[in-house]
């Protein structure tokens, strides 16, 4: 077989493997309507499932939150785009279409919470250990999650979590101002802020936790991540933070972001480790 060929059947294998790993089906969250309504009506939640082939699967699985200010959904980049990085390491991705807040904060918290209630529900259907199902998010999403994480009933409590230059309090000084005013009001009372400020809401049941975030992120202060991971410590739960020294905001799983490989690596040794 010439070279030619060669570089060709590769390439076609290289490809049929990338669509292998992007099959998947989509299931709406709530068929018989949400448990918390919304006031944009024609705002649906709901799931993408990217599962591994059968031979490879561990049993785990994964909740993904894409962010977007509690505005709109970066539904690629933080969300579809991580399907074959936990797929080829036999984890099954379930990437969330949760719907947006409108001042109503537990729209989404209700469409994350029941997103891992599906997940277990089904787990014997798609080879997954119901306690090994863990939630990720990115910007506001890892607000989403990490509320999730502190503030959910054991159904619907993740069992790791991964989140990406979060969100995580709803104080005025810190906190990203768009995704506070989306969830609760320009206006919120302070009570509200105090109990969706997730540094605030660590115990010693908060699930294990992979954060990573930039230096010189302008859009969610470093301090939203910092302080968690403090927190995390502090309640002697199992955490790990990696700072890159650039990058700002929402890099997600772009190749374009510096330390994408570094990020990867670190992520899969994470996973690898319980």
């Amino acid at each position: 077989m010439t070279l030619k060929k060669l570089l060709f059947a590769a390439a076609m294998l290289a490809l049929s493997l990338n669509m292998s790993a992007q099959q998947s089906y989509e299931i709406n969250l709530w068929p018989n309507g949400p448990a918390v309504k919304s006031s944009d009506a024609g705002d649906t939640a709901k799931v993408k499932v990217f599962l591994p082939e059968k031979k490879s699967a561990t049993g785990r699985a994964v909740v993904i939150c894409p962010g977007g200010g509690y505005q709109h959904l970066a539904m690629d980049h933080e969300g579809y785009d991580w399907a074959p990085f936990f797929n080829n390491m036999g984890i099954a991705a379930i990437v969330l279409k949760y719907r947006m807040p409108h001042g109503e904060k537990d729209v989404p918290i209700s469409d994350a919470e029941e997103a891992i209630r599906l997940v277990r529900r089904n787990a014997a259907n798609w080879n997954i250990n119901p306690d090994d199902v863990g939630i990720m998010g990115s910007s506001a999403g890892g607000h989403l999650a990490s509320t999730v994480a502190t503030h959910a009933a054991k159904d619907a409590r993740p069992d790791f979590q991964i989140l990406f230059y979060p969100v995580i309090t709803m104080m005025p000084d810190i906190t990203h101002k768009g995704s506070h005013d989306n969830l609760l009001g320009s206006n919120a009372r302070k009570k509200d802020e105090n109990n969706y400020s997730n540094d605030l809401h660590v115990s010693r049941m908060t699930p294990r936790a992979f954060i990573a975030l930039s230096d010189d992120d302008r859009v969610v202060l470093p301090a939203n991540g910092v302080n968690y991971y403090i927190e995390l410590y502090r309640h002697d739960v199992p955490a790990t933070l990696h700072v890159y020294p650039s990058g700002g905001h929402g890099w997600g799983n772009r190749d374009s972001f510096k330390y994408h490989n570094e990020m990867q690596l670190e992520l899969k040794a994470w996973l690898r480790s319980f």
